[in-house]
């Protein structure tokens, strides 16, 4: 049974490091949450390191960037993992080939510079649908519309049997009171149609295999034992963790609070019938990360 905590200090001295979400968690798309911010400062504080594993469909230099205008300092966190760099790693690779269609927004653009990991990084060209040999979605055009407005374009796709990489497989976030479609809505889309997609952030292994290196690089070897993932998705957040067999804190007070019942902490009763329903057993859950 999932216990309910008030805050990470009741448990903090369990763990050596945080896998720690961003959207939801430590940020709403606005602003930062001071609570929050306090929480990972006091880990840190207490000699435990903090990786951000965020499915964030862009490199983690612009992470870092969008997270200080928020209000997240440098002292709250190690390092960055996101969706994004996994997933360039996969492009990179060829896995949906050199010419791509992209769907998603022009702030997306840093997705296609090349990486540093690869050598001899080949180029990635953006160009129409028709003349594609793959797809990289690292978004909607539009998140606030419905994600069915894709699939004129997706039965054009799935005919000429491209390959969809999906570089953030949420499905929706809330920034500030407004929520908004995700990459992943997408992807579920064109797999309902019969199209192939390809996923690398939670809760997806690749994505986890990038966070334990980049753990690697700024502390000694973190047994799984002792990491803990930080989350507010049931299914990505919490699903990925079990996936890997690491501990799970879920945050009751963002994605699902309405179906937890969450004000300032979870109703226990309606928690309980939320992870059964979704099958999930997260190891803690709190309101709100504090």
């Amino acid at each position: 049974m999932t216990e309910i905590i008030r805050s990470l200090s009741e448990i903090a001295d369990r763990y050596d490091a945080l896998f720690c979400d961003l959207w939801g968690c430590v940020h709403n798309g606005i602003t930062a949450f001071p609570e929050a911010v306090a929480a990972l400062q006091a880990f840190r504080a207490g000699g435990g390191r903090v990786v951000l594993l965020t499915n964030a469909p862009r490199p983690r230099n612009s992470i870092a960037a969008q997270i200080a205008g928020m209000g997240v300092p440098d002292d709250a966190y190690d390092t960055i993992a996101t969706s994004g760099d996994s997933a360039r790693l996969a492009m990179f690779n060829g896995a949906v080939g050199l010419n791509v269609y992209h769907i998603g927004e022009e702030r997306d653009k840093p997705f296609f510079e090349p990486i540093k990991l690869i050598e001899n990084c080949p180029t990635i060209s953006r160009v129409p649908l028709g003349e594609a040999e793959g797809i990289v979605c690292t978004g909607p055009f539009d998140a606030l519309a419905d994600p069915a407005v894709n699939r004129p374009d997706f039965l054009v796709a799935k005919q000429m049997g491209l390959k969809l990489l999906c570089a953030n497989p949420d499905i929706v976030v809330d920034r500030g009171g407004t929520r908004e479609w995700c990459a992943g809505a997408l992807a579920a889309l064109y797999t309902e149609m019969g199209g192939e997609s390809l996923y690398f952030g939670k809760p997806h292994p690749p994505v986890y295999d990038l966070a334990r290196r980049r753990l690697a690089e700024v502390a000694e070897p973190v047994p799984d034992s002792r990491i803990l993932a930080v989350g507010d998705g049931i299914l990505t957040d919490i699903k990925g963790a079990i996936g890997e067999d690491i501990d799970s804190l879920f945050i009751t007070g963002g994605l699902a609070a309405e179906e937890t019942g969450t004000t300032t902490d979870p109703d226990p009763a309606q928690l309980d019938a939320y992870t059964a329903k979704v099958g999930l057993e997260p190891t803690y859950a709190v309101g709100f990360f504090r």
